[in-house]
This record gives structure tokens, C-alpha cells and sequence, in this order.
């Protein structure tokens, strides 16, 4: 008997465990995600600006574009999918009416973020906020959107950088007590700056695992025990993906060959694996 798959409220329940997300950009990397056995994944703005669009997380994406990523990646997997929302893309209304979308066809749920528009990666410099009552309205309008408590939000706040970790640490305590779900400072700088937001905010947490970034990145067990119920990879799969297609193409245009990093591969027999091609071959025998 297959295993039920546990909602991210499920998940949360659980205060002895984490919640490793990582972060997916398509549909191909949400179904390698899952099936190498995560149970619940994000899907980043970040890699799905890089991955449609050719451009960085710096506004460029849209909410027809978030969304229409989203119904591809949501489809593709059985597990839930937490998605990058960025700012909402406008005011309160058009955070209500993405939630209602989103959740229509199975999200289960959205980073919701405070950043002036257009916002840009957290972990880039130059980065500014809206003010903390601007927000608010936002946030009430994506938790009074959403049919099912199964929805989480996500209230993230990037003030760390422009205004200081006591302020985030405060917007934090506002957005919890507005009704997010979880809370998510984005951006501390140091492991003594992630035990105090932990310290002082009375809420689920995430922790922004991004490889290089201004924040150090911990094992997730370390996070757990700093007092972190959520900790999101966004950028791990994106990175070694680009990694291995630069030496690929590399090494084939320098030598018109790939055996030298026919390593970084997986072979044809694996990827249609993957992409569950004998499911269709099946289904095609059925209907022929």
C-alpha cells in the first residue's frame, strides 16, 4: 500500500523534525526532486526567472509567468509544492486573486516577502522594504484568500538588510500575529543572528540555505536544533545543473565530444526514467 503523502501542515506538526525544501525551477527538476524522496519542494523565483527568462531574480518575473510555472510543476509531482510569490505582484487584491489561483490547482502554499517592487534576490545587495503597515493589508488578504488551513503562508521579511535585524525581528512578531503561518527573516549574517531570530520570534521558522550566500549555510539538523522548523535549499539544484551543463558544452565545443564528462550525465535509459516514458508506452499500447 502506497504511503499517504503528508500535507506541509502535517509536516509542520512534527516539532522533532525539519523540512528540507529544495528548491525546483521545472517540471524535470520537481520530479527529480521527488523522486529521489523529498516530500515537499519550493519552487523558487530565482531559478524560474534563470529558467524562463535567461535573467536574474531582480523583477523581471510576473505573475503569469509564477503561475503558469507552477501549474506545470504542480502537475508534475505528488508531493506539495510551496511556491515563490515574490511580492505579490501588487496590492492586496492581486494577492488574493494569485492565492485563489494558486491554490485551485494544488499549491500548498506561497512565500509571501516585503520587499519594495521590483524586489530583487534576498541575497543581493541594494534590496529595499515596503513599510510594515503596507504590508500587512497583504497578508491579510492572502490568509482570508485561502479555503483550506492546508494553505501555508509564508510571511517573509528582507528588513535585515536596509533596517537591521531588530526591526525584521519585530515585522517578524507582526506577520505571525497577522496570521502567517510561518515566518521567514531573510538573510541574517551570521549563525549568532539565526539563534536570535529563533530566540525571539514564537513561530514556525524558515532558514534560507543559499550556497555563497550572507547567511552561513547549516546542515539542516543544526537548524532544527538552533529552534528552525523549515529550511529551504532554493538554489542547490539550479547551481550544480548549470555546473554540469557549462563542462558539458564545454568540453563539447572545444573537443566535438562528451566522454571526458559523459560522468555528469545520466544515461538515456535513466532520464526516460525519470520522465516515466514506459507509463506512456504502456498507455499507448492500451489505446492502440
Amino acid at each position: 500500500m502506497q504511503k499517504k503523502k503528508l500535507s506541509l501542515r502535517e509536516q509542520l506538526e512534527d516539532k522533532n523534525k525539519i523540512i528540507v525544501l529544495p528548491g525546483v525551477f521545472d517540471a524535470l527538476s520537481a520530479r527529480i526532486a521527488e523522486q529521489v524522496g523529498f516530500e515537499a519542494m519550493f519552487q523558487t523565483g530565482y531559478g524560474s526567472s534563470a529558467a524562463l527568462l535567461g535573467m536574474p531574480d531582480f523583477g523581471f518575473l510576473n505573475a503569469g509567468e509564477t503561475v503558469d510555472n507552477a501549474r506545470r510543476i504542480i502537475r508534475a509531482v505528488n508531493v506539495p509544492v510551496i511556491v515563490d510569490a515574490d511580492t505579490g505582484y501588487g496590492n492586496p487584491l492581486n494577492v488574493w486573486r494569485l492565492v485563489k489561483d494558486l491554490e485551485s490547482f494544488g499549491a500548498a502554499g506561497i512565500f509571501l516577502e516585503d520587499q519594495i517592487w521590483p524586489k530583487r534576490c534576498g541575497h543581493m545587495a541594494g534590496k529595499d522594504v515596503i513599510p510594515k503597515d503596507d504590508y500587512l493589508p497583504k497578508l491579510r488578504a492572502a490568509v482570508e484568500a485561502r479555503k483550506s488551513k492546508d494553505f501555508i503562508i509564508v510571511a517573509r521579511t528582507d528588513a535585515r538588510a536596509p533596517i537591521g535585524l531588530d526591526e525584521a525581528i519585530e515585522r517578524g512578531k507582526a506577520y505571525r500575529k497577522a496570521g502567517a503561518d510561518v515566518i521567514f527573516v531573510e538573510a541574517p549574517r551570521s549563525i549568532e543572528e539565526l539563534k536570535k531570530v529563533a530566540d525571539e520570534i514564537d513561530a514556525p521558522l524558515v532558514a534560507n540555505m543559499i550556497e555563497d550566500g550572507v547567511t552561513p549555510t547549516l546542515p539542516a539538523k543544526e537548524l532544527l536544533k538552533i529552534g528552525y522548523r523549515v529550511a529551504v535549499f532554493p538554489l542547490s539544484a539550479l547551481y550544480s545543473a548549470t555546473f554540469a551543463m557549462r563542462e558539458v558544452l564545454t568540453e563539447l565545443k572545444r573537443t566535438g565530444a562528451t566522454k571526458e564528462t559523459k560522468k555528469m550525465m545520466v544515461t538515456f535509459k535513466d532520464f526516460n526514467q525519470f520522465v516515466d516514458l514506459q507509463k506512456y508506452m504502456d498507455l499507448e499500447k492500451r489505446y492502440s
